[in-house]
């Protein structure tokens, strides 16, 4: 819901409310007109006094008393009414959501419709008080019936808009909206008090926005919790645009935030270095992720494909941006993510993780942010040693053909770094894996060979043969088997649903064509092909880990 969204809801609901209003008093006048010709003529007082409208607003003072009086008590009735529904509904968002309260009091409809009946009720106190025997004050009285009027009819449009306030997506959005104009703001403020104290609301933004996420996990609504997640994206990014024209005060750690929880138990260099790298609040957002990235490990795996997507979201606007120090921070949480994951051996979340880690590093090639690439590259490659050591060799099969693909990538772009990308990608069969297990080392050197393809097929030759006498060494019964998976693999689509897709083996007809070359160099005869199983043969899906 965007802040157009807020304005249309204060416009159905103020239409709503005009609507009953409009047909509530066009019912009475309808059979009140009705009523007082058939009286008329009946009466045979057609001629005088006829007029409908001239018979009531001519008040008779000692009749109007007394229903004039009834309205103070009217209007108190309906005004407690509204405030028990409203509390209630907004005392149960509160248990689940913090902050609602302030959110709700701040909000100028609902002070709107509280002054509304609060002016009615004192207006209609003092109207009670002032009728005389003889004199009645006509155009107060009318202002009064009209005022309780709408006090009445606004009861019902009202609660829809509080409904509509309180659903937890309309709750977030006006928390992102808040913070991010106290972040325009307040970055720009000069003096210490004011930076200070917008330093503060953002913080406690934040916070409400993860106090949400936490909440929807445990209550397993994955809806909410995504759209929190989001917001918070939405925020970092946002505020990366107005930060170059934030004032150098904005950037230090001030008093109303020191002795936050996530800044108190910094280290004083590290809390320095947030300072000067000018990057505390991105920090602040990328902790929160964190904090809910290690909540949603196993009971809501989305929220964490979802931290990942929008973690690669940030870094690539710091990118666009030119924020170096940033893209670092942003690739420090990514790589916690994956350690998070690794020591859950929650292979599947690896995966998908992993899938963002590459897309990153993809972005980075694309945009001339070359060593940000290689970053990537080799962080990929700790980590698949890592999940080698682990026992979760799928994983290091899955970072072998991401590695494979940024290879590639970076020679199309024509990357400065790229050997050193090929270089770290043939380091990911070295120690420590062993060659008896046959199973990962496989999985590496068939994305070794398809990068080789790759090379053979653009002509580049050199780069295809240092592949090969990295692979010499190799016993001649797992380069046939190697061939030989590969060469079966026509289908590109893997045969279950994946965010990746693709098949890890698949290679488009002309790359698949140059194996034979390839082979040729390692002595490796063309082997009969398997015979084709009942399912078709792909890697293994994520199903390695038995705490899967």
């Amino acid at each position: 819901m965007t802040h157009h969204g807020g304005h249309e809801a204060f416009r159905m609901f103020a239409m709503r409310a005009a609507v009953l209003a409009c047909s509530a008093v066009g019912a009475f006048w309808l059979f009140y007109c009705f009523d007082f010709l058939v009286h008329a003529a009946i009466s045979g007082k057609g001629d005088a006094g006829a007029n409908p409208f001239v018979g009531f607003f001519t008040f008779d003072p000692a009749s109007v008393n007394n229903p004039v009086s009834a309205l103070t008590g009217i209007n108190a009735a309906v005004f407690g009414i509204v405030i028990t529904v409203c509390s209630i509904i907004v005392q149960l968002t509160a248990d689940r959501y913090t902050g609602v309260a302030g959110l709700f009091l701040r909000d100028r409809t609902n002070m709107m419709v509280a002054g509304y009946y609060v002016i009615t009720c004192v207006l209609s106190l003092w109207l009670s008080a002032s009728l005389q025997p003889d004199y009645i004050p006509l155009i107060t009285v009318v202002l009064a019936l009209s005022l309780t009027t709408g006090g009445v009819v606004l009861m019902v449009p009202y609660f829809a808009y509080v409904f509509w306030f309180l659903e937890p997506q309309n709750l977030i959005d006006r928390i992102r909206r808040g913070a991010l104009d106290i972040a325009g703001k307040g970055a720009l403020e000069t003096e210490a008090a004011s930076s200070g104290e917008a330093q503060a609301q953002i913080i406690d933004a934040l916070e409400e926005l993860t106090d949400i996420t936490s909440n929807s996990i445990s209550g397993k609504d994955k809806i909410i919790a995504s759209a929190a997640v989001d917001a918070l994206r939405d925020m970092a990014i946002e505020y990366i645009r107005v930060k170059p024209q934030a004032a150098p005060i904005w950037f230090n750690v001030g008093p109303n935030i020191r002795l936050n929880p996530d800044f108190v138990a910094m280290d004083p260099e590290s809390l320095r270095d947030l300072e000067q790298r000018h990057s505390w609040v991105e920090w602040k957002i990328l902790r929160q992720y964190l904090s809910i990235y290690n909540e949603a490990l196993g009971p809501m795996r989305d929220i964490n494909y979802l931290i990942a997507i929008d973690t690669r979201y940030i870094a690539e606007a710091a990118a666009k941006a030119n924020d170096e120090q940033l893209i670092q921070l942003v690739l420090r949480f990514l790589n916690s993510f994956v350690r998070s994951t690794l020591n859950a051996r929650d292979v599947r979340t690896t995966y998908n993780v992993m899938n963002q880690y590459r897309k990153l590093g993809e972005f980075m090639l694309l945009e001339g942010h070359h060593e940000a690439a290689l970053e990537c590259v080799r962080h990929l490659k700790y980590y698949g040693l890592v999940a080698f050591d682990m026992d979760l060799h799928f994983v290091t099969e899955t970072v072998a053909h991401d590695m494979s693909t940024l290879a590639q990538l970076a020679n199309q772009v024509g990357s400065p770094v790229e050997k050193t990308i090929l270089a770290e990608f043939l380091e990911l069969d070295r120690p420590p894996f062993v060659r008896a297990q046959d199973k990962a080392l496989l999985g590496v050197r068939k994305a070794q060979v398809k990068l080789a393809a790759y090379y053979i097929l653009t002509e580049q030759q050199e780069r295809a043969r240092a592949i090969a006498d990295d692979m010499r060494g190799e016993p001649m019964d797992r380069l046939r088997t190697i061939r030989r998976q590969l060469e079966n693999v026509a289908n590109k689509d893997f045969w279950e649903i994946t965010d990746r897709g693709r098949n890890f083996e698949y290679m488009p007809p002309k790359q698949r064509a140059c194996l034979a070359a390839y082979f040729e160099w390692l002595d490796v005869e063309d082997a009969p092909p398997e015979p084709k199983p009942s399912i078709e043969p792909a890697p293994e899906e994520p199903t390695l880990s038995k705490h899967d």
